[in-house]
């Protein structure tokens, strides 16, 4: 955020009087060696933000895709001063591709330097916020961006290892020299380092944490991807062309050190498998999950997942497939799902987010015994403002199997005899096939009305059997089942969130970084749907095909009187590339053909009543996301 020097001078005359956490506790009340006090049980912040040691370090690794010569790996890093050569301390960590290309937080915040080089703003709150209660927060350059040098591998090799190489340092297990080349050693940090960050700053702590490094201590990945294949395909259809090099190339936009990254990024075209779509080694070197070298038996980290359940951007697979390989290897866990998109929940649930990354890092980092291991595990907001708690996630208890029939029910119990017939149409709209009218170009079929609310949780599964006769012999498939009813529901429209005019202030400012950030609230409207679930499938070969769709996760409840509606098209031009472009006839089996829903609660039932489905004019602003697949970037 630029606020107006006089003003920031101003407010931080009056911060202990407006910001919260303000302490009257002073430093002769520590114990020897311990770099903090406690004031209600967490952290106080007793420590001189203003006064603070701020100070970049160059990290010296090899040469990771063989691009260049060996990496110098940037990182920023402000802690207390009061503690140099007194207490070591825990490091706070945000390792990013995006700190002088696009910015980092709702306000797009980049770092800031003086004439010298030396950082003098930080982005986000994590800063202002945890140094004055006895944190470190370091600030990563990734590999191939800002005042780092090498090239961008989108996840593989050089992001994750130039990552890696700092938390070395941390633990003296790694060289650094400062801008004029002294050698820089990291005598004040305690080797105890919790990595945090949005999208692709919360992937790179999913990757690390996938590689076992030995000092890294929790991780909190918001909105992260733990596979790039699910971030740049669904079932062998990639959601857009040569993406890896484009968001490498991307990423280094404004970068301080000129290198010739394209022959790596020309590998990257090669190497990606648009033809197929396929999961090849490509994709095995960019899973977190289950790869070459990162998989989730190596976590040694504890991992407190946030994920949006409306993000369109990462979407929800990244985080369900983690969470639940990392309960099988009894990894620490924690989770938060919102109601909102691609959303930071500092911008989504403020005030108690910060309560309680504030403890997780006190209990995490510090060792301060304040309880939060003994609170339920997962919360989830099911419904606008509606959370629940729970040990686990998903909770399910019963599978409702709906079938299609040929009349275009959805019904309970088995499918029956007979088949249906679509024509691809590639422009279709989304908003064109979930809606009411006379359409050849999809299926929909619908249920009755609910009788009682109905609570879905996890991820839906379509077992499909499709003939094609698609030109070049390649088809696709895609499936969405969507709440109908009118409802007051959190919009699609930027992500469920907007920007207010206030602010509010979260630790302690400088005058050139200030920590007061504008108020974001949530987008809500009355919509006459929701897509509550997608997913795609790529159909090689002309003829018939039995498949299962996994489509995205999910937690929500659909209110009594409403219907669930399960659309099927070919082509998916918002969300999927197009590779059959032609007027192909597809044919849905019914007898082949099941939609599994898990549930929490009684099984589901329903009654007859008129039609919830809408005509497209009906729709309202923020009923369905717009999506961007060709240009997204995991910002």
């Amino acid at each position: 955020m630029k606020t107006d020097k006089f003003l920031i001078a101003l407010l931080s005359v009056l911060l202990v009087l407006v910001c919260p956490g303000a302490s009257a506790y002073s430093l002769e009340e520590m114990s020897a060696g311990q770099a903090y006090v406690l004031d209600n049980g967490v952290t106080a912040p007793i420590y001189d933000y203003e006064a603070a040691i701020r100070e970049s370090v160059w990290v010296q690794v090899p040469d990771f895709n063989g691009c260049g010569s060996p990496l110098l790996v940037a990182a920023d890093i402000i802690r207390p001063y009061e503690l140099d050569g007194t207490a070591k301390v825990p490091v706070i960590m945000v390792a990013s591709p995006y700190y002088l290309c696009l910015g980092r937080g709702n306000e797009l915040e980049m770092k800031e330097y003086d004439a010298q080089g030396n950082p003098t703003k930080f982005p986000l709150f994590y800063d202002n916020y945890f140094v004055p209660r006895g944190y470190a927060f370091v600030a990563v350059d990734m590999a191939g961006t800002a005042r780092t040098t090498g090239c961008s591998d989108q996840g593989a090799a050089s992001d994750l290892l130039s990552v890696k190489a700092v938390i070395d340092w941390l633990n003296g297990k790694a060289g650094a020299v400062d801008r004029q080349g002294n050698p820089m050693r990291a005598d004040w940090s305690n080797g105890m380092v919790g990595m945090i960050g949005k999208s692709y700053d919360g992937t790179l702590a999913n990757g690390v944490a996938a590689m076992g490094v030995p000092g890294l201590k929790t991780i909190v990945p918001i909105g992260a991807i733990s596979s790039w294949y699910d971030y740049d395909r669904y079932q062998n259809l990639p959601f857009s062309y040569n993406y890896p090099s484009y968001l490498s190339d991307y990423v280094a936009g404004n970068r301080k050190i000129e290198i010739d990254c394209g022959p790596c990024f020309a590998n990257l075209d090669a190497e990606d498998g648009d033809e197929t779509g396929a999961y090849t080694e490509f994709w095995a070197s960019r899973d977190y999950r289950a790869g070459l070298t990162t998989d989730a038996s190596q976590v040694n980290a504890s991992v407190f997942i946030i994920h949006g359940l409306q993000d369109d951007n990462v979407k929800t697979p990244n985080f369900a497939r983690w969470w639940n390989l990392l309960g099988d290897y009894h990894v620490e866990r924690k989770l938060w799902l919102t109601r909102v998109g691609h959303v930071d929940p500092f911008d989504a649930d403020r005030d108690y987010w910060v309560q309680t990354i504030h403890r997780w890092f006190d209990y995490q980092l510090f060792g301060i015994e304040n309880g939060i291991d003994l609170e339920p595990a997962v919360r989830v907001e099911n419904a606008p403002g509606q959370w629940v708690e729970a040990k686990d996630w998903p909770r399910r208890e019963h599978e409702v199997r709906l079938s299609p029939r040929a009349d275009g029910r959805l019904a309970l119990g088995p499918g029956s005899k007979g088949a249906l017939s679509w024509v691809n149409n590639p422009d279709q709209t989304e908003a064109t096939a979930v809606t009411a009218g006379e359409n050849p170009n999809r299926l929909l079929f619908t249920t009755g009305l609910l009788t009682r609310d109905l609570r879905i949780t996890g991820a839906p599964k379509l077992e499909l059997e499709i003939t094609h006769n698609a030109v070049g012999g390649v088809g696709q498939v895609g499936v969405e089942l969507v709440d109908y009813g009118v409802a007051e529901r959190v919009l699609s429209e930027g992500d469920g969130v907007s920007t207010a005019a206030t602010q509010s202030c979260w630790g302690d400012s400088s005058e050139i970084d200030d920590a007061w950030y504008f108020n974001v609230v949530r987008r809500m409207g009355h919509t006459p749907l929701q897509v509550l679930s997608r997913g795609w499938a790529r159909l090689d070969t002309q003829g018939t095909h039995r498949l299962t769709i996994e489509m995205v996760s999910n937690d929500i409840i659909v209110p009594a009187g409403h219907q669930l509606g399960l659309v099927l098209v070919a082509a998916s031009p918002e969300w999927v590339v197009t590779i059959d472009a032609a007027p192909t006839t597809y044919t849905l089996d019914l007898r082949g053909s099941l939609l599994r829903i898990p549930i929490v609660g009684r099984v589901a039932d329903f009654r007859p009543g008129k039609s919830k489905v809408p005509p497209q004019r009906m729709l309202t602003r923020g009923s369905l996301p717009k999506p961007q697949t060709a240009t997204r970037i995991p910002d």
